[in-house]
């Protein structure tokens, strides 16, 4: 699949902006159950969902391979697989933009960029910036609808990359706060809102069966859940509490156009 725009995203009336094949449906899932129900068309793009390369191109990206539980060469496509999954569970769109995700990345010179989970975690590589300004013209080609972008809670670079392409290609996104980053570190909604007082949260009350539909549409992610949560109980006591803390399932809405406080 291309990185250009889709007739699909065009007619939305709500674009959700997922850097890999999990994200949007482990933040959102409980908005999207209710806006699919509302009769409202709902797509759910994620970025980075080419096949991984046939040789690892680093260690690391030999061991995510272990970490998933998935044969080299399989990732991927399973992964795609479980997306389709979940997203049909909520009813609604699935389209995968097709971009190489962040351990499979090379430089010009062939080497990795990204070479282990702190790398991963750091600074956004020189070579990437190009990539920003592929991801602004993508979004820029969704004329209608509204975005829902990542706010780069836990700060995976693919995470910013997307976040900074949303902020500059439509200063009307909205941002949502990735779980289960928000449970895992201290204060990462804070130091990824950079001031709240520069943003106003809308956050929803989930019902019981929007809760139900978002946690059944996670389990989809087989692949995931034992490396994210270990068991589907834990997932979802991690849930309830994220639920708990938050008030709800909560977006962010910027009240001034403002660049990334994560660079």
């Amino acid at each position: 699949m291309s990185a250009e725009p889709s007739a699909a995203a065009d007619r939305a009336d709500a674009v959700y902006l997922s850097p890999h094949l999990d994200d949007a449906i482990l933040s959102c899932g409980g908005r999207i159950a209710r806006e699919c129900a509302a009769g409202e068309r709902i797509v759910v793009l994620t970025l980075f969902t080419a096949d991984e390369p046939a040789t690892p191109p680093s260690p690391f990206a030999t061991t995510l391979a272990r970490w998933w539980n998935l044969p080299p060469g399989e990732v991927m496509r399973a992964r795609r697989r479980e997306d389709l999954e979940a997203c049909a569970r909520l009813a609604c769109h699935a389209e995968h933009a097709g971009l190489v995700e962040a351990p499979y990345r090379l430089d010009a010179a062939g080497r990795p960029l990204y070479t282990s989970l702190e790398a991963l975690f750091g600074a956004v590589a020189e070579a990437d910036e190009p990539l920003v300004e592929r991801l602004v013209a993508r979004l820029a080609g969704i004329e209608t609808g509204r975005l829902v972008a990542p706010l780069g809670v836990g700060g995976h670079v693919d995470h910013r990359l997307a976040r900074r392409a949303a902020e500059r290609a439509r200063p009307d996104a909205l941002f949502y706060e990735e779980f289960p980053y928000t449970e895992w570190k201290w204060r990462a909604v804070d130091r990824a809102l950079g001031r709240r007082a520069d943003w106003r949260a809308e956050t929803i009350q989930l019902t019981d069966v929007e809760l139900v539909a978002r946690r059944e549409a996670i389990e989809c992610y087989r692949s995931q859940v034992p490396a994210l949560f270990r068991t589907p109980a834990r997932l979802a006591k991690q849930l309830r509490r994220a639920l708990r803390r938050a008030g709800g399932e909560r977006l962010w809405r910027p009240l001034s156009p403002s660049p990334s406080p994560a660079r």
